[in-house]
């Protein structure tokens, strides 16, 4: 059988779709807002994680509008992997309806919708949606990075962000930390560098941090899943920062790792701290 190649996207295009598709993240968001989270349903995956009907009712939403939006662009959905077809190798969008999941069914705030537009296994586009937050992080790599303000639904603000230099080593630092996911590689990383303060947050929101200057490095080195990483990834790297392995290295995505994780990651908001 021939081979069916995704059209590969560039910086152009995905800034004609950049709209549309926070649209969707923001419709995402309204359909896991109106879930009852006393009453709702919550299912475990076979990889021990929770699924909750605001999960499916979010991959809905947004599958369904990038049929209409970009029928000829291969998508990649945590609630699909099922159907996946890797090697994705010129342009995908790959998607994490609710990250956080876990977050959600404990009643906190900090879960995210995370739409990513990858394109040559490095991610291009990132839409990171926090709508209990009420806010909106996104970015396209070369075009630069803003944090939206909503309510009801509608963007009332939009503001450019920047990631901030790194303090000198030996002066307080601020780390993102995870408040579901702690390891003992990523608390050796931080205990190596001397006055950090931990600023424990999460899902995705770790990654608007670091792209909006609040925070100086998010850490993760311990394995999660490629749709938890590629949007917030491209939100930083728009912001100015940088997104690596543990030795500096690139990342790459799509491209048919076994069950799409990434091994480790550490998302800089200084490109001249990297390690």
């Amino acid at each position: 059988m021939k081979e069916v190649q995704q059209p590969a996207i560039g910086c152009d295009s995905a800034a004609a779709l950049q709209e549309s598709l926070t649209e969707l993240v923001i419709r995402a968001g309204q359909a896991i807002l109106a879930v009852n989270r006393s009453t709702m349903n919550v299912a475990g995956k076979s990889d021990g994680s929770p699924v909750t009907e605001a999960d499916l009712a979010a991959d809905r939403i947004i599958v369904e509008g990038l049929g209409r939006l970009a029928p000829r662009i291969s998508l990649l959905s945590e609630e699909r992997v099922h159907l996946a077809k890797p090697p994705y190798k010129d342009s995908f969008f790959l998607i994490d309806p609710l990250d956080g999941t876990k977050e959600f069914v404990a009643g906190r705030d900090e879960f995210t919708v995370n739409l990513a537009l990858v394109t040559h296994g490095a991610p291009l586009l990132g839409i990171v949606g926090a709508p209990a937050l009420g806010l909106i992080w996104r970015g396209i790599v070369g075009k630069g990075a803003e944090r939206l303000t909503l309510r009801d639904g509608v963007v009332t603000q939009s503001v450019p962000i920047r990631t901030r230099p790194c303090p000198p080593r030996g002066q307080p630092w601020t780390v993102a930390v995870s408040r579901s996911h702690g390891d003992a590689r990523t608390e050796g990383f931080i205990d190596a560098r001397s006055n950090a303060v931990r600023a424990v947050l999460g899902s995705a929101v770790k990654f608007g941090r670091v792209a909006e200057g609040a925070v100086d490095i998010y850490p993760r080195l311990s394995p999660t899943s490629e749709w938890d990483v590629a949007a917030g990834a491209a939100v930083v790297v728009a912001a100015g920062g940088k997104v690596t392995d543990a030795n500096g290295g690139p990342l790459h995505f799509g491209l048919g790792r076994e069950d799409f994780l990434v091994p480790e990651f550490i998302a800089w908001g200084d490109p001249a701290a990297v390690a």
